[in-house]
This record gives structure tokens, sequence and C-alpha cells, in this order.
């Protein structure tokens, strides 16, 4: 949004939060009809919810009321949701808790990652908030009140999060590899030493949680069910490697474990 404000001599204006009477003094001398908010990140204090004359519209990434919060991306993909999607919400004082205008669902593939998954909901939102306003100015739309059933709160990722804790089933660890993708990345310990883990897939083996099992093509790892086979990953500082480039640099005794 700031390069095509840029780019098309738009004003621009980015204070560090909206809690100011000056800030709000300014967004409200726009005059705006309605003001729109994707990923903010912040509470909007009462007055910036009031500022323009349809109030605040949100675009959120899930099918509210599941997954309210901070990351739904990733706690749809951490959870194993099979369905996530974009909901065009009227803004209150809540956390994501204000009536929905619109609701529009996206099917979780296998192999979605937080990059891919959000790249799709990007795209549908942009597409259902045009749809939105038009609906909000012609008087045709019907927020609906959300259900408290079935609501979730997604916090915010810590990294006490992206830590891979072996005796968890693989499929769940498999599951926090694309969660943590791109960013910030899933790891867990080998010789003390951070590793990050980008790409995996569960196979059938089994052993103690953390153990390396096998490293002919990807490295194989013991988790409290089946086993994960890592064929990505990445030391502290390193680049990302194939599961044998890394073993080229980095042997992997045959009693190794991951903690």
């Amino acid at each position: 949004m700031k390069r095509l404000a840029v780019e098309r001599g738009l004003a621009l204006f980015q204070p560090a939060n909206l809690k100011s009477p000056q800030d709000i003094a300014r967004i409200a001398a726009a005059n705006a009809d309605a003001m729109v908010v994707a990923a903010y990140g912040l509470i909007l204090p009462p007055a910036a919810l009031e500022v323009a004359r349809y109030g605040a519209i949100n675009i959120h990434g899930s099918l509210l009321p599941r997954w309210r919060g901070a990351a739904p991306i990733q706690r749809a993909l951490l959870a194993g949701d099979r369905e996530s999607g974009v909901s065009i919400m009227q803004m209150d004082a809540g956390l994501d808790t204000g009536p929905v205008l619109s609701r529009h669902p996206v099917p979780i593939a296998t192999d979605d990652d937080a990059g891919t998954l959000h790249d799709k909901l990007a795209a549908l939102g942009a597409d259902a908030i045009v749809i939105a306003l038009a609906e909000v100015e012609a008087g045709r739309a019907r927020p609906l009140a959300q259900s408290q059933s079935g609501a979730t709160y997604a916090a915010k990722i810590e990294k006490t999060d992206t830590r891979l804790d072996w005796k968890q089933p693989a499929a769940a660890l498999e599951r926090a590899v694309r969660a943590f993708r791109p960013a910030p990345g899933a790891f867990g310990l080998l010789d003390g030493a951070p590793v990050k883990i980008w790409r995996a897939r569960v196979v059938d083996r089994a052993g103690e949680p953390g153990q390396v099992l096998g490293t002919a093509d990807d490295i194989v790892i013991a988790c409290g069910e089946n086993a994960l086979a890592v064929s990505q990953l990445q030391r502290a500082g390193g680049k990302r490697l194939s599961a044998q480039e890394f073993l080229r640099g980095h042997r992997v005794s045959a009693d190794a474990r991951f903690s």
C-alpha cells in the first residue's frame, strides 16, 4: 500500500499508533466514507472506529468466530483445519468480535504453508472488500452478529511456539513446519545448536523421540508417533540446504538425537 501510494502521489500517513487526538483528527480530515483495516496488529481506539461514516471495516484471515486474533493463518495450520477463509467484518471495541458482513471460505491444501495460504487469502480479501464496500454504500449490507459457539483465539506466535517437541506426533510437527514457513521457521536442537526445519513429511517409522533413524536420503527423526523425514534444513547463520547437502557439511552420528 505504501509503494502504491508513493507511486500515485497519494497522501501517506504512518502513525506509530492511533492514540493521540492529533492522529485521529488527521484521519478525520480525510472525510472518508469508510476506513479499511487489514493486518493492522494493534487495537484501534474507540475514536478511530467512529472516524468514518460507515466505521472501520476489517479484512480478517479466518472464518470468524474461529481464530480471532493476531495469527489466524498459523493457528489454522497448526490445528490441522481443512478450511480457512476471509471474513469482512465491522470492527467494534473487542478483538475481532464485530458483526460479519461476509465470509469467503478457502480449502487448505495438504501442502499449504503460511505463505501460500496467506497469498490465497490476500487475493480473496482484496476482491471481497471491494464487493463489501459497494454493498455498504448501496445500503444492502446486512452485518450478522458473531456466535460465541466455536469462537477460538489465534494468539500471537512466540519463539517458544516454533520449537519442535519430538514427543508430539509427526503429523503435528509436519503441520508446525508448514505453519512457520516462510517465517519464522520451526526448529529443533542438534548437538545443542538450533537447526531450522523447512520441509518435512510423515513416515511410518518408530524410535525414541528425537532419535535420528536414518540419513540415507532425508534425515529421519523419530517422534511420539511415526517419524519426520526432513528434506530441507538450516543451521544458524547458514543457508537452507537439502538434507544431503546438510550432511556433507555436518556429520550426524548414529546415536545423534534432536532435542
